[in-house]
């Protein structure tokens, strides 16, 4: 069973992490033995197939969230107390899930949790990345710096998921046509031609016997076809919520060179602010390390980060230890923290580090989406080719063979 925790060390200092024990009782002892004082232990539960699987049709929209953080910046900073600002934004919230989970985080405030222990009991609705970025800012005692950073940050976010979303609309508006034609003429059209071109003798060019095949396959057997892909596509999604597929799709991320041109640099903005935030906030720097790697919602990046705070407790300076994985830190974040560590100013470097990865990131999407519409539009054109290729050229050859 895996435990994640909240603890003090002898000196004071706060500890964030997981531990992996056969019960909660033998969790308690082996942090009890590092001679950790033990602030909250809770069990990561997987949710069952069936919650997994209805999380995707009952989720809270970004826009709500983003409406929330943004709300609640903006009272924090008038110095409103937060138990008076949940209760104003659980009056203001209109979305009946979010309305409800904002009263219960309101309640849990209310009870002695703290902010960050109240929104982690609705992971459906506030991601990891959300919450450690609120527990960061508890350590640090700067929870209204975080919420407008975490406002702005989902605001932007916000913006960059809807641009490609238009983006998209067009070319998945003709592929869904296309899709939808292309069924009917594959499953209706051919199977009755079929019997026309065997009559005649005409020698089919493969690709028309394929589609034949295909279209005679899906005519008899299309409600285990339709059973097979649902069950499919449920149980995908199924294994990537568990601890096992996140972690390969983690793993993906960091090798798949398309995938990875994106989602390093993003990772590395996340990490950025964060550790900004902490250093400035005095947070010790191997502490801070160990709270970031927490925040990137990424198996990969959390043991990473686990290895560069043991190379910071052996005396390596920041900069080096991270230089150490060229492949998920570029070589421009270790030569921007050598500056960093020279002049004594990391905090404001990692801010640096983090617009500039963060410009980079706004690149990569613009260009993604830029060359995404050609691409599709190029292999709709092909599709639409050889759908149309299989069927004129057989019907030219049986009408050449008739004159």
């Amino acid at each position: 069973m895996k435990f994640k925790y909240q603890a003090k060390s002898q000196n004071g200092e706060l500890q964030v992490g997981f531990v992996e024990a056969a019960e909660k009782g033998a969790a308690e002892t082996i942090l009890h033995s590092h001679g950790l004082f033990i602030l909250s232990l809770q069990e990561e539960r997987e949710d069952s197939f069936l919650n997994r699987i209805l999380s995707y049709f009952n989720k809270v929209s970004a826009q709500d969230i983003m409406v929330f953080s943004r709300q609640l910046a903006t009272m924090l900073e008038a110095r409103l107390p937060l138990s008076n600002a949940l209760r104003v934004l659980e009056e203001q919230t209109e979305s009946p899930i979010m309305k409800e989970a904002v009263r219960q985080v309101s309640m849990d405030v209310s009870a002695g949790l703290t902010l960050s222990q109240a929104l982690s009991r609705h992971p459906s609705i506030f991601s990891s990345f959300f919450v450690s970025m609120i527990q960061s800012a508890e350590v640090t005692g700067k929870l209204d710096e975080a919420t407008v950073f975490l406002a702005d940050y989902l605001e932007k976010e916000n913006a960059l998921v809807s641009k490609a979303k238009a983006a998209m609309i067009y070319p998945a508006v003709v592929l869904s046509l296309f899709i939808i034609v292309a069924g009917v003429m594959v499953t209706t059209v051919f199977p009755k031609l079929g019997p026309v071109f065997e009559q005649s003798g005409v020698k089919l060019p493969i690709y028309t016997r394929a589609l034949l095949a295909i279209g005679s396959f899906a005519g008899q057997w299309w409600p285990v076809i339709i059973f097979v892909f649902g069950a499919f596509l449920l149980g995908t999604l199924n294994y990537f919520q568990t601890t096992e597929g996140r972690a390969l799709l983690d793993d993906i991320k960091v090798r798949w060179p398309i995938i990875k041109k994106l989602y390093v640099p993003l990772t590395i903005t996340r990490l950025s602010n964060v550790m900004s935030m902490l250093l400035k906030g005095g947070v010790p720097i191997t502490q801070a390390v160990q709270i970031a790697g927490l925040t990137v919602n990424s198996s990969v990046y959390e043991e990473l980060m686990n290895y560069v705070a043991n190379g910071l407790e052996q005396g390596k300076p920041l900069s080096a230890a991270l230089g150490d994985y060229p492949d998920y830190f570029p070589p421009l974040t270790s030569q921007m923290l050598v500056v960093g560590e020279a002049t004594g100013q990391i905090d404001q470097m990692f801010l640096r580090i983090s617009n500039y990865y963060g410009r980079q990131v706004d690149t990569v999407i613009s260009n993604l989406v830029e060359l995404i519409q050609p691409v599709l539009m190029i292999v709709i054109g092909g599709g639409v080719g050889l759908l149309f290729a299989s069927l004129l050229i057989p019907l030219y050859s049986l009408t050449s063979s008739i004159q």
